[in-house]
């Protein structure tokens, strides 16, 4: 193949020039506010190459021609079939160490114990950067400060120049900074790394070992030659000697060994019964005691648990001794092995305790020092005293009930809440009862009365209607409010002003004559709807409703498909309704106005069918076509159709949230897919799994989910799945695939 170099240079032609760099050199740099001159060998040296093995050529070059640099490339030998390529060190070696054991002996001058000392350390050697550093192990307890012996950096070597690894041999010695280190051993990255260049390193070498060093494991290994046992101290007392300290004695073998026992004291001077806890301490190391009490939380008690500190304690009586008090025997202090549970003991004069549970310590040594079992534990704890609550003030008549019972009910009144669905469940339902006065003076016997109580927010309305020749301003007898029955108690309810009932307000009694007939209807039927709606000037009405609060037909529809599903369902509709002032509607007439923007009657309304409905035609080739009229006719068929598309919604709403946080919990959280097939493995040795095990196996990796969404999500992704035996790597593989596809509104 002819070069293009070796074609003669033509007018207004040039053969391209190949070079392997490109790059802008250097000379001249500012070092603490020098210029200096950076050249090779002088202020740096030439980076350093080594050989590498060639990867796997992968380059797909196709039609078109080859790049400038892929041709230097292949000059350079990239396709000509050469196995290795030179890389700079800092890449080639990048974390590649050696490491070398060894050890120095160090004089010791300043004790007549030992005349030397072995400091074992440890070398490492880049390849990197041709660097090295000593560390020594930390020893416990060495009195010397250990670790970096030698920092960082290029080691001189001993025939001028730097070290290298050819200088590092297991078995020999590395004189650096006047310290001798004999090198006696290296890791297996090591010797792999010196045997691939051929050089093989030396065997192991024991290290030398110092004489403190020996001393210590000496000490370790040899023990007394007879072991102090009470047939030595009985033969040392017969003849003449062993006078052992008996309170020493006993103290070196009980050391830190504590009698625990749990006691209570019933209280009787309180003025309320009062059982108080108590722990009974009793050390063996010289037999003293100490109690302390248990306060219980909000007990009103001072924070002072010592209830008798540590000490000998006396039987009986307790009293202070004088200096010439004769001494008192071991026998007339309390010693805790007498105690068992259930014992009922006086200590300290007066004070009765009973024991009713110990620990387990105080368990054990009793069963085997001195071979008896103690009893289970006794339950003496009281059941919880009932707290008597405060009667309820009773209602004074000022202000309304609601502001006067915050004032009861809180430090701070606040502002009583409204119960806002009452208030839309019973717009408009007023219950109208006719009175008179009950037992009546002369000029009072004539009069009547309606009782208007409103059931949106329990308030009562007394009026008493015009009549002739009556001789009495009527009109208005009892503002509107919350008033309370004073023959009961209570606020005024419906059932109160039932006909023949006899009520009181503000003095005044009377007796209930008559209802009208709404409200006599009421009572048979509270969930009915007696209030009569004209469907068609309904809809008319929300329709220009929609048109002036939003401009576009987009809007209302976002406003009223609430989850952002594309359909407007029954429930929507209806909540719709309320808001544009037609609330407590039967679900006839919101069933009746569904179907007539259900143009395909499936039981929702997509946003064609909506526009269709609130839209007139664009281009009309006549007059405008009037809008059809609302069906009157209620079919229970479609109602059922109506409630599925509820019912079928909220279940792909479950399906999708189900499979959104199964994705979730496989795609955002790194390693947790693996996590979760080995927890698979721990679990069962088949390839396939159930449910609870799909549960099981998510709680363990921190995942909190139900069964029932995993099934949800399992049934989706993998329809014809048995359940009982689920592939769980196919089904996860297939959860991390799709877990774009589930968005949070679909």
């Amino acid at each position: 193949m002819v070069s293009m170099m070796s074609l003669p240079n033509m007018p207004s032609s040039r053969p391209p020039v190949l070079k392997e760099r490109y790059h802008k050199p250097q000379t001249w740099n500012i070092k603490n506010n020098q210029r200096i001159e950076q050249k090779e060998g002088l202020t740096h040296e030439k980076t350093k190459f080594v050989k590498a093995v060639r990867p796997v050529e992968t380059w797909r070059a196709g039609s078109l021609p080859d790049s400038a640099t892929r041709e230097a490339f292949k000059k350079s030998g990239g396709e000509a079939g050469v196995e290795q390529c030179e890389l700079p060190a800092w890449d080639a070696f990048d974390r590649h160490v050696l490491r070398f054991h060894g050890y120095f002996k160090e004089a010791v001058v300043e004790s007549n114990l030992e005349n030397y000392r072995v400091r074992n350390v440890i070398i490492y050697y880049y390849l990197e950067d041709d660097t090295c550093h000593i560390i020594e192990p930390r020893q416990d307890n060495s009195g010397i400060p250990q670790g970096q012996l030698i920092r960082r950096h290029r080691f001189p070597a001993p025939s001028g120049g730097y070290l290298k690894p050819e200088d590092l041999r297991v078995g020999s010695d590395l004189q650096i900074y006047g310290r001798c280190i004999h090198i006696t051993d290296c890791d297996a990255f090591t010797r792999a790394y010196y045997e691939q260049a051929g050089l093989e390193q030396a065997p192991v070498e024991q290290s030398d070992s110092d004489p403190f060093n020996q001393t210590r494991e000496a000490m370790k290994v040899n023990c007394a030659t007879a072991p102090r046992t009470y047939e030595k101290i009985y033969r040392e007392v017969m003849l003449g000697g062993g006078h052992i300290n008996a309170d020493m004695q006993q103290f070196l073998e009980n050391d830190r060994k504590v009698l625990r026992f749990f006691a209570i004291m019933d209280d009787l001077q309180t003025p309320q019964f009062e059982r108080r806890p108590f722990v009974i301490l009793f050390f063996l190391a010289d037999d003293k005691v100490e109690i302390r009490e248990m306060y219980p939380l909000n007990c009103g008690r001072d924070n002072f648990p010592i209830f008798f500190r540590k000490n000998k304690m006396p039987l009986g009586r307790y009293s202070v001794d004088g200096p010439q008090s004769q001494p008192r025997k071991k026998s007339e202090f309390v010693d805790g092995r007498d105690f068992y549970v259930g014992q009922e003991i006086t200590l300290l004069t007066n004070y009765r305790f009973y024991i009713y549970d110990a620990d387990e310590f105080t368990r054990q040594y009793f069963k085997e020092e001195l071979g008896t079992e103690l009893a289970d534990r006794i339950e003496v704890q009281l059941p919880e005293r009932a707290v008597p609550r405060a009667q309820t003030p009773p209602y004074t008549g000022y202000g309304s009930w609601d502001d006067s019972m915050s004032s009861v009910t809180h430090l701070i009144p606040k502002a009583p809440h409204k119960d806002f669905n009452k208030l839309f469940q019973h717009d408009g339902k007023i219950l109208r009862f006719k009175a008179r006065f009950n037992n009546p003076k002369p000029e009072d016997a004539e009069r009547i009365f309606v009782f208007s109580f409103f059931l949106q927010d329990d308030c009562l309305s007394i009026h008493e209607p015009p009549q002739r020749n009556l001789g009495i301003v009527t009109g208005r007898f009892l503002e509107k409010a919350v008033h309370m029955n004073q023959l009961t108690g209570q606020l005024f309810k419906p059932e109160d002003l039932v006909p023949g009932n006899i009520v009181k307000v503000y003095n005044h009694e009377f007796e209930m004559l008559d209802m009208d007939e709404y409200t006599r209807k009421l009572f048979d039927d509270p969930s009915a709807h007696y209030k009569a709606y004209e469907i068609q000037a309904v809809l008319e009405k929300l329709r220009e409703s929609m048109r002036q609060q939003f401009p576009l037909v987009r809007d209302i529809f976002r406003r009223f498909d609430m989850d952002h599903d594309g359909v407007i369902t029954v429930g929507e509709f209806r909540k719709a309704l309320e808001k544009f002032g037609f609330a407590n509607m039967p679900q006839e007439f919101v069933v009746q106005l569904l179907k007539h923007f259900d143009v395909r009657g499936d039981g929702q309304v997509s946003y064609n069918e909506f526009c269709d409905k609130m839209l007139d035609e664009d281009f009309p080739v006549g007059m405008l076509k009037t809008k059809p009229p609302v069906d009157p006719s209620y079919e229970d068929g479609y109602a059922d159709r109506a409630h599925y598309k509820v019912v079928e919604r909220q279940e792909t709403g479950a399906v999708r949230k189900a499979c959104r946080i199964l994705g979730d919990i496989v795609a955002k959280r790194e390693n947790m897919m693996m996590r979760i097939l080995k927890e698979f493995r721990h679990l069962t040795h088949e390839e396939t799994v159930n449910i609870q095990q799909i549960h099981q196996a998510l709680f363990q990796t921190g995942n909190l989910m139900e069964e029932e969404d995993i099934e949800r999500a399992v049934v989706h992704i993998m329809p014809q799945v048995d359940l009982n035996a689920i592939p769980y790597v196919e089904l996860f593989k297939n959860v991390r695939t799709s877990f774009h596809d589930f968005s949070s509104n679909r």
